[in-house]
């Protein structure tokens, strides 16, 4: 098979303490991704620091078939969480056994950490200098032993290019969707996460997660206003319309949507209206300024400086990059 034609190789270091939800993250996201033919778009492969039986926090062991070296064909290396990473969480450096696990991996080669798999990259100097997330109960401890690092204890994931992060435990499944959706566009990465029953994108950042109640069954929501909203992307919205919808005052919207969603109204419509930009770049040869009108954003002035805040580039740029890639996906 051509280097074109091979799918991605993505190689998932485990270590003892594993958390096996975390293993299974990028095993069931990554495998799951195919292109418009059906081809699979990534290969997943995991190894240890040595082949054989690796430890987990449950009551069960896993058998790994490989050992580190075959982290030097990886395009894509990922490390889960661990709960007995010893030296690394405790003293910030790596061991001898780990480090030479490291040292096969190859320069350019995408790291990638769930939770407090973030460690072992900041161990081996990977998060110098790079912004990096990780459970919100461990990163003020992150912070402190990896001065370096800037941490953002806040958001989901942070992407760094050739690093990427993620908080805690499901945090890991927003990461490894993001991955899809920047190597191959949001039709194969929304297709993705409907076949894992999983939202595409969640909103907010861990915030939305810390020391905050569960709401009672009686409290009113803001799914009504979502859904209506997500009907009308292409049309003005005013926070009033929103709050109707609820039965609600603004100010009491306005404070319940940020509770539930870790953004504002504001702030999550822009959101879904970029998404729906994505789609119809991807999947439409519509000119600019209609992409503009049936995403909501008005004119091609306007949807270029939201995609452009949004994605990094211009949509003209993103349509060239993943036109191909979603179209008929």
């Amino acid at each position: 098979m051509t280097d074109e034609l091979r799918p991605h190789r993505v190689v998932v270091l485990v270590l003892a303490g594993l958390l096996p939800f975390e293993l299974g993250i990028p095993h069931r996201i990554f495998g799951l991704a195919k292109d418009s033919a059906g081809r699979r778009l990534y290969e997943i492969l995991t190894c240890g620091l040595a082949p054989g039986p690796v430890r987990t926090d449950a009551d069960f062991a896993i058998q790994v078939e490989h050992g580190p070296e075959l982290l030097a064909t990886a395009d894509t290396v990922v490390v889960p969480a661990s709960y007995e990473l010893g030296p690394v969480h405790d003293e910030g450096r790596l061991t001898d056994g780990l480090a030479a696990a490291l040292a096969h991996i190859r320069p350019g080669t995408r790291l990638v950490s769930i939770c407090t798999g973030g460690y072992v990259l900041a161990a081996a100097g990977y998060l110098d200098g790079r912004p990096a997330t990780t459970h919100w109960a461990y990163a003020e401890h992150f912070q402190r032993m990896f001065p370096a690092v800037r941490v953002d204890a806040d958001v989901l994931y942070t992407d760094d290019g050739d690093v990427l992060t993620s908080a805690g435990v499901a945090a890991g499944v927003d990461l490894c969707l993001h991955i899809v959706r920047r190597d191959h566009g949001a039709a194969v990465a929304n297709d993705t996460a409907r076949r894992t029953v999983v939202p595409p994108h969640r909103d907010g950042g861990q915030a939305q997660f810390i020391g905050r109640p569960v709401p009672e069954p009686q409290q009113a929501s803001t799914t009504a206003a979502r859904a209506w909203v997500l009907d009308r992307l292409h049309e003005p919205v005013r926070l009033s319309d929103l709050a109707r919808q609820e039965a609600m005052s603004v100010r009491t919207f306005t404070r319940r949507f940020r509770q539930e969603s870790g953004v504002s109204p504001g702030e999550w419509i822009t959101g879904q209206r970029v998404e729906r930009a994505r789609q119809l770049l991807e999947r439409t040869e519509l000119p600019m300024e209609a992409v503009a009108r049936e995403a909501g954003f008005g004119t091609a002035q306007s949807l270029r400086k939201h995609v452009q805040a949004a994605l990094g580039v211009s949509p003209t740029a993103y349509r060239r990059t993943f036109r191909a890639t979603g179209a008929g996906a």
